[in-house]
């Protein structure tokens, strides 16, 4: 049997920001501004890394995303195209932003539309429904709004460890949770 695991001294408090590559950083302020309504509040551009010290000129931007949520971007000039992972599905690395309620998705869904992007969904997943669509650097974007119970939620609580077991055993989905699958008839 293991030892018992120690908690973690470090207390964190939300996520400070989350960023990724962007081909060009006014087309990207643009867009998240115009598609999802996002307001542009800072730049940071070095010749030099701070962290590093290694020459890499480059600018950060910095979108708010609602909620003290920051998304941002870097625009690295001087680096080869950027491109992603080819191991990985298209679908598996993306970012979620949460809606207030389905009207509210519906309505997004039909705004990003009129913009231009192509738009999946909604799709439903039990205790939210979602939209996915690209930004214009190929990073996959999903609004989603909740619509799971009190009791829903304390089940998916209870069963995350027997999933997470067996997962680790098998490989194989786990059937604890199948009920987020099956879309209530109306």
């Amino acid at each position: 049997m293991s030892a018992p695991v120690k908690p973690s001294p470090v207390k964190l408090s939300r996520i400070h920001h989350v960023a990724y590559r962007c081909r060009d950083a006014k087309e990207t302020v643009d867009w998240y501004h115009r598609v999802l309504g996002m307001e542009y509040t800072t730049a940071f551009a070095e010749d030099h890394v701070p962290s590093t010290g290694e020459y890499d000129p480059y600018m950060h931007i910095f979108l708010d995303a609602g909620g003290g949520n920051v998304l941002a971007f870097f625009e690295l000039p001087n680096q080869p195209e950027m491109g992603r992972d080819a191991n990985t599905p298209a679908w598996v690395q993306h970012l979620a932003f949460e809606v207030p309620d389905l009207d509210a998705l519906l309505a997004a869904k039909a705004h990003i539309e009129a913009q231009g992007v192509e738009v999946l969904g909604p799709t439903y997943h039990g205790i939210f429904r979602s939209i996915y669509f690209f930004d214009p650097n190929g990073h996959r974007l999903e609004l989603a709004c909740n619509i799971g119970t009190a009791e829903q939620h304390a089940e998916l609580k209870r069963v995350a460890p027997l999933m997470l077991e067996e997962w680790s055993r098998t490989k194989t989905a786990p059937r604890h949770a199948d009920w987020l699958h099956t879309e209530p008839v109306d």
